[in-house]
């Protein structure tokens, strides 16, 4: 499998992109929207996670979601490091060929993006508790924290990225599965795509937003001499 290309893995390749690591992602952006609600509402969903079952949380993690991403990730640096991009040349410059060239540096950029991600939450978590990773937490992490936004531009570019890769590889899935077949076919999974990829990135940005609001809300942000917040104010504190 780690010497040659394979028909069979690079289909079983495509499915866990989609199923079901694609569907945790949107499940996954979908309850961080919850941060705009407030810190309860976001809590309230961490919390639900951690009143689970421990067997059937560690098996949804460690049985199902995990094993699926890691998959993807390896097998996906594989390919890539088989792979050899054409759209730099004038006569290669086809949608096809655009589209695999931004997979293939969305999907490095993604690797690098969840495995900060996963080390900062699902990690972090098993070591400190879940209150590293609730509002107050995350709103402290994002909040311009040595006085730059690097993390939370990071994070915009992390959540775009997989949410490209992610949209692409419908559009591929939907190809290698035989699912469309005729070019017809294939210009419309690549226009829902393109809406998959556009709404996603908005709700991800949408969940990075939700954590500013009570600074955004500050007395001191509001303030007349229009000077920044230096610290997190007290309405996001437990």
């Amino acid at each position: 499998m780690a010497g040659r290309e394979s028909f069979f893995w690079h289909k079983v390749h495509s499915l866990t992109g989609v199923i079901p690591t694609g569907f945790y992602m949107v499940q996954h952006l979908t309850l961080n929207s919850f941060a705009l609600a407030g810190p309860d509402k976001f809590n309230g969903v961490i919390h639900f996670f951690e009143s689970m079952p421990k067997h059937f949380l560690f098996f949804l993690k460690f049985g199902v979601i995990w094993p699926a991403l890691i998959f993807h990730a390896v097998y996906g640096l594989f390919i890539i490091s088989r792979s050899e991009g054409n759209y730099s040349e004038a006569s290669m410059k086809f949608r096809e060929n655009r589209y695999y060239t931004l997979q293939r540096w969305s999907g490095i950029f993604a690797f690098f993006f969840l495995v900060y991600h996963m080390a900062s939450t699902s990690v972090l978590g098993q070591i400190k508790g879940a209150e590293s990773i609730e509002y107050a937490s995350w709103a402290e992490r994002l909040a311009a924290p040595g006085g730059t936004y690097l993390v939370l531009l990071f994070y915009v570019l992390g959540v775009a990225s997989c949410s490209y890769h992610f949209a692409y590889g419908i559009w591929n899935f939907c190809i290698r599965w035989g699912i469309t077949i005729s070019e017809s076919a294939q210009q419309k999974t690549a226009k829902l795509s393109q809406g998959v990829f556009v709404g996603l990135t908005f709700i991800g940005i949408l969940a990075l937003v939700g954590f500013f609001k009570p600074i955004l809300k500050a007395p001191e942000h509001s303030a007349s001499n229009g000077s920044p917040v230096q610290s997190r104010p007290a309405s996001i504190e437990k």
